[in-house]
């Protein structure tokens, strides 16, 4: 569920302002997005995991919200290992048609590592901030137009009804008898069948609220104020800085241990 976390309202680091936090993580993600080597986001993540109680969440909850992210990085460096183009390097394992070599092992695992570098930022921001929060922090701070905020929260309000959704129109659909039991082509097809339905409820549901911000004055073009203030203060540069420091140390580091791999160049 996408707002703040359970206890993380008291921590140092979620206290921070909406807009200085996702300024960090942006900071912090496009600097490791430099190199290939796994070395650099290596040390970023450790550091990454270090901070995580400064941000109130624990490591139970941070390890069910990045499943889907572990996922997703051990299947990089799966199918980058097993079928990579290029084999550099010793050969570390040869059977059959597997031959992998040191070198693709290094480039696979320095991408599935930089993968989780680059996304854990953004899940320790949006699992300890406020939607309201990022929506009065986006327009008083950095002065986006009150329709783009209040349209970005209601889209972050919205997101946990779409596997309530999901899981009506599978319900629907099996009342009326349409399962694809084991078959998988079926099952795809019935997975499309529920994917595009959720799509049209969701364009309906846009449409709609839409129509009801305009209703109230969004597209008006007159100044609009807040109820709560989000102020930018010392602490919040701070923590934009630091985030540079840290990404440009882990990329110090890896080029002082002489394995730094630039993407351009």
């Amino acid at each position: 569920m996408i707002g703040e976390a359970d206890g993380a309202g008291a921590a140092p680091l979620a206290r921070r302002n909406p807009v200085a936090k996702l300024a960090a993580a942006l900071v912090f993600s496009v600097l490791l997005l430099a190199t290939l080597d796994p070395l650099a986001p290596a040390v970023a993540i450790a550091v990454e995991l270090a901070v995580v109680p400064l941000f109130g969440l624990g490591y139970r909850a941070l390890l069910r919200r990045m499943a889907p992210l572990l996922l997703s990085a051990a299947g990089v460096l799966v199918t980058l290992t097993l079928f990579a183009a290029e084999r550099t390097g010793p050969v570390l394992l040869a059977a059959g048609p597997v031959l992998v070599t040191s070198g693709v092992l290094v480039t696979a695992l320095g991408l599935a590592l930089r993968l989780l570098a680059v996304a854990l930022p953004g899940v320790l921001v949006f699992a300890t901030t406020d939607p309201t929060d990022l929506a009065d922090a986006l327009v008083q701070n950095v002065k986006a137009p009150p329709r783009f905020a209040i349209g970005a929260l209601a889209a972050f309000r919205l997101v946990p009804m779409l596997a309530t959704e999901w899981q009506l129109l599978a319900m629907a659909r099996r009342a009326r008898g349409i399962d694809a039991g084991r078959n998988p082509v079926r099952r795809l097809r019935l997975f499309a069948a529920t994917a595009f339905g959720l799509l049209v409820l969701a364009i309906r549901r846009g449409t709609r609220l839409a129509t009801a911000m305009d209703a109230r004055g969004f597209d008006a073009g007159i100044p609009r104020t807040s109820a709560r203030r989000q102020r930018f203060g010392a602490a919040d540069a701070a923590l934009v800085a630091g985030a540079a420091v840290v990404a440009g140390g882990s990329l110090a580091i890896s080029f002082a241990a002489g394995v730094f791999r630039p993407v351009i160049g």
